[in-house]
C-alpha cells in the first residue's frame, strides 16, 4: 500500500525519473527512504543486531532527506503489537522526530493499544507515549483503529480505506458469466439431475467442484487450519447428502513456521480431504457426454502466486476464504482483490474486518469456526445469481478514491 501511494503521487522525487517533475496532481512530493529491515518472511519480527545499524542508516537519510529537500513532514507506518517492532519504532521517533514539524501515522496494523495496555509494563506505556504521542495526524483504515490513534493522544483522525487498482475490468463481460453458469450448473447438479452438454460447455467440466480460495501467509493465525477443517465438514455433510458437488480449496502462499509447514501437509493427506467425483466430460463430436471417475485432493497447495497466476487463481475460484485472527489483522488487500473479481468471500468478525461488508453480509463467521466456515461455504453453493462484492469495491476500495483521500489528509500540511 505504501508502494502504490508513493507511485500513485508522482514516485520519489529524489529518483532519476522524477527530479525534473513538478508533483503530483494531489500536490505532493514525496521523498522516501525504503527502510526495509527484513530480507525475507522468515526474518520478519525477528531481532538481528544487522538491523539496528541498517535502522540507523535509514534515520540518517530520513534527517538528510529533511535538511537537503526542505521536507518538514514525517510520515510513518508504526509498529503493530511485537516488541522488536515497537522498540524499532522508538528509535526512529528518538533520532528523527526532533527534526521535523509535523509527525503522520498510517496505521497499516491493528492492536498495538490492545497489546500494550494487556501485556507489558507501565515504564513500556510510559515511552511509547512520550516517543510516539501526539502525532499531529493519525490516518487508520478503519473505525477499529481509533484507539490506537486515541490513545497516542493524536491531534487529528482520519479514516482512510485502502485502494487498489481494479484487477479485473473485463469482469462484467467474461468472467460473471463464466460464475453464473458455474453456479446454475451446481443448482442442477443439486437437484440430483444431470448437466446438458451446453450447461458443460458454459460452466467447464469441473463445474461439480465449488473452488474456494485461500491467499494469504499460511500460518494457524490467519485461519488456514480453519480453513482446511471445514473443506472436510463440508465434503462430508455433501457425501452424506448424496450430492455430486465437493469443495475443494486452493491454498497460495508461503508459511512462516516449518512446523506448520509439516502440520499441513499430513493434514491434507488425511482421508477426510481425498474424494472420488463423477467428471462429465464433452467428446469431440458433442453428441454425447462421458462419465469419468477422478480421485482428487480436497486441498492444493500452489505455494506463492504473483502477477498473472495470481490472477488467474482469482478468476478462476468461486469462492474466498480468509478465516483470520491474526493478532495484526486491519484490512487485508487480498479481501480487496477478492470483491474486484466480484466473489463471494468467506472471513472472520475480527477487528475491523465486518466494516468491509455491507450489514448482515452472511459470509462473516466468528474466528476458530470452521464449522461455520462449512456452513457459509454450503450457503454459497446454494445461492444463485449472487449480487456479488464488485460494486462495493468500485464505490469504496478503487486506488483512485484512496489517493484522493489519502492526498486531501496530508495537504492540511504544508
Amino acid at each position: 500500500m505504501v508502494q502504490l501511494m508513493l507511485e500513485g503521487f508522482g514516485g520519489d522525487r529524489r529518483g532519476k525519473a522524477s527530479r525534473n517533475q513538478t508533483g503530483s496532481k494531489f500536490g505532493i512530493e514525496c521523498y522516501h527512504v525504503n527502510a526495509r529491515l527484513s530480507q525475507g518472511i522468515h526474518e520478519i519480527g525477528g531481532f538481528q543486531p544487522r538491523k539496528l545499524f541498517v535502522l540507523f542508516g535509514y534515520c540518517l537519510e530520513a534527517i538528510w532527506c529533511r535538511f537537503r529537500y526542505g521536507v518538514t513532514n514525517f510520515y510513518y507506518v508504526p509498529a503493530p503489537g511485537h516488541r522488536s517492532a515497537l522498540y524499532r519504532d522508538w528509535i526512529v521517533m528518538l533520532l528523527c522526530r526532533p527534526f521535523f514539524k509535523n509527525l503522520v501515522f498510517h496505521w497499516h496494523a491493528a492492536g498495538l493499544t490492545e497489546w500494550l495496555t494487556t501485556s507489558t509494563p507501565t515504564w513500556i506505556r510510559w515511552v511509547t507515549r512520550r516517543l510516539l504521542g501526539e502525532p499531529q495526524e493519525s490516518i487508520v483504515l478503519s473505525r477499529y483503529n481509533n484507539a490506537d490513534a486515541v490513545w497516542l493522544q493524536s491531534r487529528h483522525v482520519e479514516v482512510v480505506h485502502n485502494g487498489i487498482e481494479d484487477c479485473c475490468p473485463e469482469f462484467e463481460h467474461k468472467v460473471w458469466p463464466t460464475r453464473l453458469a458455474r453456479s446454475r450448473a451446481r443448482q442442477v447438479l443439486k437437484l440430483g439431475q444431470a448437466l446438458s452438454a451446453d450447461e458443460i460447455e458454459q460452466a467447464g467440466a469441473d463445474a461439480h467442484l465449488f473452488k474456494a480460495l485461500y491467499v494469504a501467509h499460511c500460518s494457524r493465525e490467519k485461519g488456514l487450519f480453519d480453513a482446511v477443517d471445514a473443506v472436510a465438514l463440508s465434503n462430508a455433510q455433501l457425501a452424506k447428502s448424496g450430492s455430486a458437488i465437493r469443495v475443494q480449496l486452493t491454498v497460495a502462499g508461503e508459511f512462516v513456521n516449518p512446523v506448520e509447514r509439516a502440520e499441513f501437509e499430513a493434514r491434507i493427506r488425511a482421508a477426510d480431504l481425498q474424494f472420488t467425483t463423477e467428471s462429465t466430460d464433452l467428446p469431440n463430436t458433442q453428441a454425447s457426454t462421458r462419465v469419468v471417475a477422478v480421485a482428487q485432493s480436497a486441498v492444493q497447495y500452489v505455494g506463492f502466486l504473483g502477477g498473472e497466476q495470481k490472477r488467474n487463481a482469482f478468476i478462476a475460484t468461486d469462492c474466498f476464504c480468509l478465516p483470520t485472527y491474526y493478532a495484526n489483522e486491519n484490512q487485508p488487500v487480498s479481501l480487496l482483490e477478492a470483491m474486484a473479481f466480484g466473489l463471494p468471500i468467506v472471513t472472520t468478525r475480527w477487528r475491523s474486518l465486518p466494516e468491509l461488508f455491507p450489514e448482515g453480509y452472511f459470509g462473516l463467521v466468528n474466528v476458530k469456526s470452521p464449522e461455520q466456515i462449512a456452513e457459509a461455504f454450503l450457503s454459497t453453493i446454494a445461492r444463485q445469481d449472487e449480487e456479488p462484492l464488485r460494486p462495493l469495491f468500485l464505490s469504496k476500495f478503487t486506488l483512485a478514491r484512496h489517493l484522493s483521500a489519502m492526498g486531501a489528509a496530508l495537504q492540511r500540511y504544508e
